[in-house]
């Protein structure tokens, strides 16, 4: 049956907008009233040259003007904000991160609280928005629904529920009514057989989940691993591709299959990054950026040799170094220079993907394939939001919510200069720090 994913994208920013209140205009209090971004070079996201000595103005936690100084007027009454020297950007977006779940090293950890510590932590680094693909429980869903558009000083939170693996077609269709009933976000399902240690979902069951996500107009986002399991997917109405190609080069179907149907592909490049990197001390591990944030006891952790030289002898662990990695870095160029919709995302969450450091790694990695920074930019931004459906996000730009990443350096210059983050507004209110 033909899915039309320009109408699923519509109504999943339709749904988010409801269960956020972000249609809502102001209130007696919301916001902090009117502020003044002043004297900052301004990326905003669509691509176009930067503002230099620019002006972003929002009220209530919205934009209502951006431009150059000289044409940008400050309302009377607004509070100035200095960022002369700095870079000012959206809020970035992981089109695919998982919340709530680990703990330390350990899984199992679902609460509330934990959810909150983590949306916290992705803020922290200037991720404002993530979408969470799976194993998202009770707590999720009651966070994403109170999340306030107003006043929300942690990541936005999109989920998935649980990832679903139905053993019949007719389990398939209760298993999509069940997580549709919640107003989830995505489904989420898994093509992939670890390499051949585990069974692949049936064909027939694909098409079953697929053909009930359509009906019930929620986006079906796919992991997939291998070029012949994408294919079959994005035929059978997938709406988001969850990783990257890994077993072989792209090919021209797949290309025109994926802009034909305007479905986004996420690289997820620090995924397979995670799965070799420990084996021995990984350079990150005395960036400054990263240890802000990092836990000495799980550092020490992966710092033990036994678990290193565990990590070196895994033959999926080379596997995914040696032909996984360099194929998905040499597909993302591809992709890229085909003009596919690229939407940054890590798959960060799970034990030893680091949240919100990892975003910032896979920015860098998606250059070192061949991106520009601009492109990448753009992809943790405005084609990220273009691709979750969130469209009053993604660009500093008027009607926009005021999420704002202040950097001490220019991430055009050089992307790892988006580590250089000084401040986080989400909605014109400042993430705080510990």
């Amino acid at each position: 049956m033909p899915h039309t994913h320009h109408t699923k994208r519509a109504l999943l920013a339709l749904t988010i907008s409801c269960l956020t209140g972000a249609f809502v205009a102001s209130s007696a209090n919301a916001g902090e009233g009117t502020l003044a971004f002043v004297g900052g070079r301004i990326v905003d996201g669509t691509g176009a040259a930067a503002i230099e000595n620019g002006v972003i103005v929002s009220t209530d936690g919205r934009i209502v003007a951006v431009g150059p100084a000289a044409s940008t007027p400050i309302p009377d009454g607004a509070q100035q904000i200095d960022v002369g020297g700095k870079t000012l950007i959206p809020g970035l977006i992981n089109t695919h991160g998982h919340v709530g779940g680990v703990l330390g090293l350990e899984s199992g950890h679902y609460n509330r609280g934990n959810v909150l510590r983590q949306l916290e932590l992705y803020a922290r680094y200037g991720i404002t928005t993530v979408n969470s693909l799976g194993d998202d429980e009770f707590e999720g869903f009651e966070i994403r629904n109170e999340q306030n558009p107003v006043f929300i000083n942690h990541s936005r939170l999109m989920v998935a529920g649980p990832v679903l693996a139905p053993a019949t077609t007719a389990e398939a269709i209760r298993a999509v009514n069940g997580v549709a009933d919640q107003s989830a976000n995505f489904i989420k399902i898994r093509v992939d057989d670890n390499l051949g240690r585990s069974a692949k979902m049936a064909p027939e069951i694909v098409q079953a989940i697929a053909d009930e996500s359509e009906k019930r107009g929620v986006p079906l986002a796919v992991h997939i691993y291998n070029l012949v399991d994408a294919k079959s997917t994005l035929a059978a109405g997938a709406d988001f591709i969850a990783h990257s190609v890994r077993d072989q080069a792209v090919d021209a179907e797949f290309i025109d299959g994926l802009k034909a149907a305007d479905v986004c592909y996420t690289p997820t490049l620090t995924r397979e990054l995670s799965t070799f990197v420990y084996e021995s001390e990984p350079t990150f591990f005395s960036d400054p950026f990263f240890l802000k944030d990092a836990d000495p006891a799980v550092l020490a952790t992966l710092r033990e040799p036994e678990r290193q030289q565990r990590m070196r002898g895994n033959e999926g662990a080379q596997h995914y170094k040696n032909i996984a990695l360099p194929n998905a870095m040499s597909n993302l160029k591809i992709l890229s220079d085909a003009g596919v919709k690229i939407a940054m995302g890590t798959d960060s969450g799970p034990a030893a993907r680091f949240q919100g450091y990892f975003e910032h790694l896979e920015m860098s990695m998606m250059v070192d394939a061949g991106m520009t920074p601009m492109q990448v930019l753009q992809s943790a931004t405005s084609v990220a939001a273009d691709c979750l459906g969130l469209n009053y996000l993604g660009t500093l730009e008027a009607g926009k919510w005021a999420d704002i990443v202040v950097l001490d350096a220019d991430p055009l210059a050089d992307i790892n200069n988006t580590k250089s983050v000084s401040q986080v507004w989400i909605a014109g209110n400042l993430v705080p720090t510990p």
